[in-house]
């Protein structure tokens, strides 16, 4: 019989599409849209009845952010739950057409608010263990992010911890540091890695994984793949997601999450968590 792990699943950023309340409104092309996102992630992180539950989108963060948190709204937060510039410092919205507070409101009950909720009917309903907010990263820092220009590793695991992924500066993190150290090391040996994975670093976590650990008190962590794992140059140099290399890469994905249960319900006994 095929085994269902106690995992959440969640794909906030995987999403190209645009809300009909912003038509006409973006300074944003299908194919910026398509860049801006997780490329390859729904498919990716699409683990069928193998995990508890699962929840993604089709709305773009370029439309609304899922992970960040509801407030400051623009223009105080530029890269904000609704968006006015991108990473690489660019206008999100056409001279004048950003939205105004009224439709941030409506896209944010739309789209934002039945996102999270979602969330907690999920972990209310099915018997989760670890929840796993899963993401791609671009392989080197874009111009308006705090590692611009540096060299990002192949993965990285975010529990808002240090790079052990013990509390960092007194604070707390979304699951154990031991569980992070025992993922990383999955993750080393399934992909033959050895400085590549990184434990919070370049990104610690994002609002989802904060905010619902705090809500319910089961552990989350996020899961960052670089695009150099399945993205590559077509003969006309634009970068595109190989189907084939998605496919390798969700099984090796799987393997790595499998495992990491694995080591969870063998937690109580020799060599557990």
């Amino acid at each position: 019989m095929k085994q269902t792990y106690p995992f959440l699943i969640s794909i906030p950023h995987g999403g190209t599409e645009v809300p009909p309340e912003l038509a006409g409104r973006l300074a944003l092309t299908p194919d910026d849209l398509a860049w801006f996102c997780d490329p390859g992630t729904r498919t990716l992180f699409d683990f069928g009845d193998s995990v508890a539950a699962a929840i993604d989108t089709q709305i773009s963060r370029m439309a609304v952010d899922l992970n960040r948190p509801p407030l400051p709204l623009p223009p105080k937060d530029p890269d904000g739950i609704i968006k006015t510039r991108t990473i690489d410092c660019r206008p999100v919205y056409r001279e004048g057409r950003v939205p105004d507070i009224a439709l941030i409101h409506r896209l944010l009950l739309a789209h934002y608010f039945p996102y999270h909720q979602h969330i907690d009917e999920l972990l209310d309903r099915f018997p989760v263990r670890v929840a796993f907010d899963c993401h791609s990263m671009l392989p080197i820092g874009s111009p308006a992010q705090k590692d611009a220009g540096r060299s990002r590793p192949l993965i990285c695991i975010g529990n808002y911890g240090d790079f052990r992924g013990r509390p960092a500066g007194g604070g707390l993190t979304t699951c154990p540091a031991e569980w992070a150290l025992a993922l990383a090391g999955i993750f080393r040996n399934e992909f033959s890695l050895s400085e590549e994975v990184a434990i919070n670093n370049p990104f610690s976590g994002g609002f989802i994984s904060n905010a619902h650990y705090w809500r319910k008190g089961i552990p989350w962590i996020q899961i960052e793949i670089s695009r150099s794992l399945y993205e590559n140059k077509d003969a006309s140099g634009t970068i595109r997601s190989d189907d084939t290399d998605l496919r390798s890469l969700r099984r090796k994905l799987w393997n790595v999450l499998a495992a990491f249960g694995d080591l969870l319900e063998q937690e109580s006994g020799p060599g557990g968590l």
